[in-house]
């Protein structure tokens, strides 16, 4: 064997042996470590997984107002499950929850999902949003479940734009009361044009000039006698 591909074997055999100690080393305690996504927005513990949560601010940086979660929440248990609260892990706030109908609460039904918002979904709804999560920001929650318990991730925050904007909060209430001067004029408007044609029925009412004729003709033979 020449002494070019000794070297050439050699090397290869440090290489595998360079490789396979590292493996070992990635097999031990740290191994679970490479799994772990902190900033993943997506989680399974037990039966309950949840999938795509967001924190959804005002659509407008300068806004004030709330702020929504949103997630979708499977349970693959055999019994349903209540959402008991979503707290923003380590600040005391949490989400005033709301099912997508009635007054009960959030259930996860087995075998089942559930959608926190968006239309016609159930909410979860920070007050003074911008005072408690910044965009851009990867904030823990917290969802607490009847049966599993507490199921902790980070969702990012993101403003109500684009994709999220059909599962954020609605814009600021002063935007929502703009409408009443258009309503009022509208009101107004519709209140004097129905006026205006039962006031212009009176002259077409008035007889005068037909019972002008008739009375000078009754008038007339009177006087001649």
């Amino acid at each position: 064997m020449s002494r070019s591909l000794r070297r050439g074997v050699l090397a290869a055999t440090v290489l595998t042996l360079s490789i396979a100690s590292l493996s070992a080393c990635g097999a031990g305690n740290d191994a679970q470590t490479l799994q772990i996504k902190p900033d993943n927005a997506a989680t399974t513990v037990g039966a309950i997984k949840i999938q795509n949560a967001s924190v959804v601010t005002q659509p407008e940086a300068d806004a004030k107002g709330p702020a929504t979660v949103t997630a979708t929440l499977f349970n693959s248990g055999t019994k349903d499950q209540t959402l008991k609260s979503i707290k923003l892990t380590g600040t005391g706030h949490a989400a005033k929850l709301s099912p997508a109908k009635g007054s009960d609460k959030i259930t996860v039904p087995a075998g089942g999902s559930v959608v926190i918002g968006g239309k016609d979904n159930a909410s979860a709804v920070l007050e003074n949003g911008r005072d408690v999560v910044k965009d851009g920001d990867a904030q823990s929650l917290t969802f607490d479940f009847s049966e599993t318990g507490e199921v902790k991730l980070r969702a990012y925050v993101v403003p109500a734009k684009g994709t999220y904007e059909q599962y954020g909060p609605s814009a600021l209430p002063s935007a929502s009361g703009s409408a009443s001067p258009s309503s009022s004029a509208s009101a107004s408007a519709s209140a004097s044009a129905s006026g205006s044609p039962s006031g212009s029925a009176t002259p077409a009412g008035s007889a005068t000039p037909a019972g002008s004729p008739s009375g000078s003709a009754s008038g007339s033979p009177s006087a001649g006698r």
